[in-house]
């Protein structure tokens, strides 16, 4: 067995990021990665414009101007958002504004609404003293034309979408999505609309594990069940690697006797890089590596449906958010402190994943173990879970009210 860490970092140095990109329309783009710089093509704001409703004003007109003793000023334009300005604004002038609407040349003020008073048809009242450029959205302030928006690695959601749409992008190029096969090898398995036999298991692992892979950002290529023929496992096998930048199994990576994926690997030119890893649940993962023009890399994931899981949460995440082109502070464990609410026990011998429920409680992450047995085979108390507690090699208790390495799910 080897550890945790060094098995990660094993996955990684595996990984080889895609090139391939492709051009989408920008409402299809929600969750895609960006594969080039986006600069902008415009300033931001586009021109000085009014953050207010008020009247645009010339400061040096009205820098003296109180409630007690207001200046008058001559109304001779009215500008609504979308208009362009016919007037110069000139000294004793004002233009009545709305927000967003462009600031006249001449103005360099905004006077709100509120403090000013409107008399006879023409003419406003200024009761307050204003700050200079009190409410102008000065051209450039947020961005200047040549200026970074959004490096590439950036994942594309609302608010780099809407970056995308005001810099006028309709198309945007994206990193393809990773396909990733996925098939469940065992005889005892069926699918969930055939009816159970004594000693059979509905294949709930297909079903899990594709629902990771797009939750991942990944195409997920179901390859349905393979029972345990040694011929027709390698078929299957092969038609995965074929087809896919990743390839999870689930089953046949222990010690049995019909635990076949390992030797199938090899005699495929397979390059084995991980058999056994100290953790629990989930200690036997085979992870091999493909070159045959581009990198595919082989997870074999143990059978159980809670080990399984484990292993894609901590190990194929990973991998797949560098396979991606996820910059590099994105490939590693989402993890944070939490205090547990429970005693959380461990035999010490591997690094132990409990699954259960993060809370923001107070200002402070709580982490509260799942109800029932924690084995590997029982995924009914699975539901609900949004983070895995981590205990350490070598620590056997972490006691109730003190803190825990978490990760996020």
């Amino acid at each position: 067995m080897i550890p945790v860490s060094q098995a990660e970092q094993i996955i990684l140095d595996l990984v080889q990021p895609l090139s391939e990109t492709e051009s989408i329309d920008l409402t299809l783009a929600t969750g895609r990665i960006l594969a080039t710089e986006i600069v902008s093509k415009l300033d931001f704001p586009h021109w000085d414009n009014s953050a207010m409703d008020g009247y645009a004003v010339k400061f040096a007109d009205v820098r003296s101007s109180t409630s007690k003793h207001p200046i008058t000023l001559e109304v001779v334009e009215e500008i609504p958002a979308g208009y362009q300005p016919q007037r110069e604004i000139q000294s004793g002038e004002a233009a009545r504004i709305f927000t967003g609407a462009i600031v006249p040349t001449g103005a360099d003020t905004i006077v709100m609404q509120e403090h000013t008073q409107r008399v006879q048809k023409n003419f406003v009242k200024i009761q307050v003293t204003p700050t200079a450029r009190s409410f102008v959205r000065q051209r450039g302030a947020y961005a200047r034309i040549g200026d970074p928006l959004l490096a590439a690695g950036t994942v594309l959601n609302p608010p780099e979408i809407a970056i995308l749409a005001a810099t006028g992008c309709s198309e945007v190029r994206v990193y393809r999505r990773p396909r990733v096969a996925i098939l469940s090898t065992g005889d005892e398995l069926v699918t969930p609309h055939q009816t159970l036999k004594p000693g059979q298991l509905v294949d709930s692992n297909q079903y899990a594990l594709a629902a990771f892979v797009t939750q991942a950002g990944g195409i997920p290529i179901c390859m349905g069940i393979v029972p345990d023929d040694r011929a027709r496992l390698t078929a299957a096998m092969s038609e995965a690697i074929a087809s896919a930048d990743f390839v999870l199994s689930t089953g046949g990576v222990s010690v049995g006797d019909y635990d076949y994926v390992e030797e199938i690997l090899a005699e495929l030119g397979g390059d084995i890089q991980i058999r056994s890893v100290a953790i629990k649940p989930g200690k036997p993962l085979t992870v091999a590596k493909f070159d045959r023009g581009a990198r595919v890399v082989y997870f074999g994931l143990p059978g159980n449906p809670v080990s399984a899981l484990v292993g894609c949460w901590r190990f194929v995440r990973v991998a797949m958010a560098k396979l991606a082109g996820l910059p590099e502070s994105m490939w590693q464990l989402n993890a944070i402190e939490a205090i547990t609410t429970q005693d959380l026990t461990a035999d010490g011998s591997r690094e132990t994943y409990l699954w259960g429920k993060l809370a923001l409680i107070d200002g402070r992450y709580h982490f509260s173990l799942a109800e029932g047995s924690h084995s590997s085979a029982n995924l009914i108390n699975l539901a609900g879970t949004n983070a895995i507690a981590i205990v350490p090699v070598d620590v056997t208790a972490i006691a109730a009210g003190t803190t825990v390495r978490v990760s996020i799910l």
